[in-house]
């Protein structure tokens, strides 16, 4: 991925200067990054260990939690051992891989939300042949679609934005490799080489979108037609985890990478940056867990064995 330049490195954006903030820093995404690990790690365990959540839609929503653990670590632990070390840089070769996870990550995610919604719209609007449409092959190629088409759109992004002459430096203004920041680096007239990739990803990213709504018309329609009050809140709660997961992820996406350059600047570019990578990772398990009593139930119990395990132990060697 030689861009013609001599840039072996780059330099990410510094939070504080002084030693004191930096610390603290490192200390903000060491906690958020530790509950990020917890949380999906216990949503991981509890639906591999309860059978009775052996079902489409939380086999979708491990899948969801395995993206989350790798898209927030391909992002902060960089992030927290420049805080450490008191450093900025990057290698090129790193920030190409950075960006290639990252974009392979977060595009799996989005095409696994699309998933997720036509799970939501089957089980409500078309219950009697949920089996038949959602069985367990048709789940396994659904997803695996997901995280192939998600690769390949890595794979054709990545190359080609780091293909790029870079004629602006190699100073990035963000605490990540982030393809906006990149581009801003390359000289101009080089990003009509960029036109067709961007051209394809809109068009990518808007016909998820399209489904997306169009299910959830569908699912919205059905709802409003139960006749029993009770039946309409049980049927809306469970689009409630995906219908907010997908408005924080979507909204933030689409701020960072839509907004006008006038309204750009480092403070909100950062601020934007940590809403869309950081803050989905870290409370998705809490979205879907807190009004989901069969996942809370299994959670506890994996929590009270871990702890059972882990205390019992000590007793058992000095017996």
């Amino acid at each position: 991925m030689s861009n013609g330049s001599s840039i072996t490195e780059f330099f990410l954006l510094q939070f504080a200067n002084t030693r004191e903030w930096q610390l603290l820093h490192l200390s903000l995404f060491l906690g958020v990054y530790m509950a990020s690990l917890l949380g999906n790690g216990l949503i991981i365990t509890a639906i591999a260990c309860n059978h009775h959540l052996h079902t489409p839609m939380y086999f979708f929503l491990l899948n969801l939690s395995l993206l989350d653990l790798g898209s927030i670590s391909t992002t902060l632990p960089k992030a927290m051992a420049n805080s450490l070390w008191d450093t900025r840089t990057i290698s090129f070769m790193g920030c190409a891989a950075q960006v290639f996870f990252f974009l392979f990550l977060m595009s799996v995610e989005y095409f696994l939300l699309t998933v997720m919604a036509y799970d939501r719209y089957v089980a409500i609007c078309h219950p009697l042949h949920y089996g038949t449409l959602l069985g367990s092959r048709a789940c396994v190629r659904m997803a695996a679609a997901a995280w192939g088409s998600g690769f390949l759109y890595a794979m054709l992004h990545t190359p080609n934005t780091f293909s790029l002459p870079l004629c602006q430096g190699n100073t990035i203004d963000q605490f990540f490799c982030e393809i906006p920041q990149i581009l801003k680096l390359s000289c101009s007239g080089s990003l009509l080489r960029q036109f067709g990739v961007l051209i394809f990803s809109a068009i990518l990213a808007f016909g998820c979108f399209i489904l997306i709504v169009l299910s959830y018309m569908q699912i919205f329609t059905i709802v409003l037609r139960i006749p029993s009050r009770q039946g309409r809140h049980k049927a809306f709660s469970t689009c409630l985890p995906h219908l907010a997961v997908l408005s924080l992820y979507v909204s933030t996406g689409m701020f960072t990478y839509l907004k006008a350059p006038s309204i750009s600047s480092e403070s909100l570019n950062l601020v934007m940056a940590v809403l869309y990578s950081v803050v989905p990772p870290t409370v998705n398990p809490l979205i879907y867990s807190v009004r989901n009593q069969e996942l809370k139930d299994t959670m506890r119990k994996v929590i009270s064995w871990i702890f059972f395990s882990t205390y019992k132990l000590p007793f058992s060697l000095h017996r």
